[in-house]
């Protein structure tokens, strides 16, 4: 009898072990939803408990604890974005930290209107701070040695949707923009752009004023044909958004003769060809307009007097003064200055 409660009482503690065993380190955690942990450089196996109890995710912190300690998880815890799902244990959990299984997130590479501007986009969605980003990517060293200059490199970024890792440096961020720009610029585009006559540069240039002129995508194609006519025909450019970049006030509505003498390589009012390089960072759909322009004979157009944010094209000085009086006239009777 002595014998049979032993065995049962081995039995029994086997049992229990088991299930202390199963509820420290294999129960499933509970959460809400998906939810994402963000472990930074100067987090531990403390913090990131802090973090997930703020995500309120439920876990048996006990078992936690013991495989941190006994796992050295402040030594192995490195940054990154981690999933934390319904489906996962505590054990799970932990894996994850100590291994660096980190989830990559899609990173939008936005249009934007300065480098500055994108930097601060950029480090919204990731770990780094905005001002190393600009501070990296306008080193006139990496700028170099990516073949670019401070006036050209709004041509490296290609806006699109990448999937990266949250804790991208901003060296490994510039690699991986460097390779998606030269992905971007396959043979079939570099052959188009030396028909047009132009560098890929030279393309992103034009399809950051392209894109300056107009938000309608369907008339893209027609304006980059009439800016390439007069590229072609050495006549300037005179466009507008090159002189209130030239300024530097961008809340002007009105582009009036006091702004066309500024003294500026920027103001193709005064000096024919392109200007150093875009005045924004240009869409795809911009940059494609240039590649595949329209082919005609326009060399001037003026905003429509409806204010659609259309445009009239025109052959001739004379019917481009027409549409010209005709905008004028409906700028006056709004009160834009």
């Amino acid at each position: 009898m002595e014998r049979i409660k032993k065995y049962w009482l081995v039995i029994v503690m086997v049992l229990f072990g088991i299930a202390v065993f199963y509820s420290m380190f294999m129960s499933r955690i509970g959460v809400e939803e998906t939810a994402f942990l963000y472990v930074d450089a100067d987090d531990n196996g403390d913090s990131a408990k802090a973090k997930l109890d703020a995500l309120r995710v439920d876990y048996s912190k006990c078992g936690f604890s013991l495989m941190a300690s006994l796992g050295k998880l402040d030594s192995h815890m490195r940054p990154g974005r981690y999933l934390i799902s319904r489906d996962m244990t505590t054990f799970d959990l932990f894996h994850c930290l100590r291994s660096h299984l980190t989830e990559p997130l899609g990173l939008v590479v936005p249009t934007a209107r300065t480098v500055e501007i994108m930097a601060g986009k950029l480090a919204g969605q990731l770990m780094v701070d905005s001002v190393h980003v600009a501070d990296y990517f306008l080193n006139d060293s990496v700028m170099a040695a990516n073949g670019f200059t401070k006036d050209t490199l709004p041509a490296l970024f290609i806006p699109n949707t990448y999937e990266v890792f949250w804790e991208l440096t901003p060296a490994a961020l510039m690699n991986r923009l460097v390779h998606e720009h030269d992905v971007f610029w396959n043979f079939e585009r570099k052959e188009k752009a030396r028909k047009a006559g132009l560098t890929p540069i030279e393309v992103a240039t034009l399809a950051s004023i392209v894109d300056s002129e107009t938000a309608n995508n369907g008339e893209k194609a027609r304006i980059a044909g009439l800016y390439i006519n007069r590229l072609h025909k050495g006549i300037p450019l005179q466009s507008d958004p090159t002189i209130i970049f030239a300024v530097g006030d961008f809340s002007i509505k009105r582009v009036t003769g006091k702004y066309l003498q500024i003294d500026s390589p920027y103001n193709t009012y005064r000096r024919k060809g392109l200007p150093p390089g875009p005045i924004c960072i240009p869409s795809i759909v911009g940059i494609d307009a240039v590649l595949n322009y329209e082919h005609h004979d326009y060399i001037y157009m003026c905003a429509k007097e409806d204010f659609s944010g259309t445009h009239n094209f025109a052959v001739s000085y004379a019917e481009h003064s027409e549409n010209a009086r005709r905008y004028a006239e409906a700028l006056n009777r709004r009160g834009i200055e």
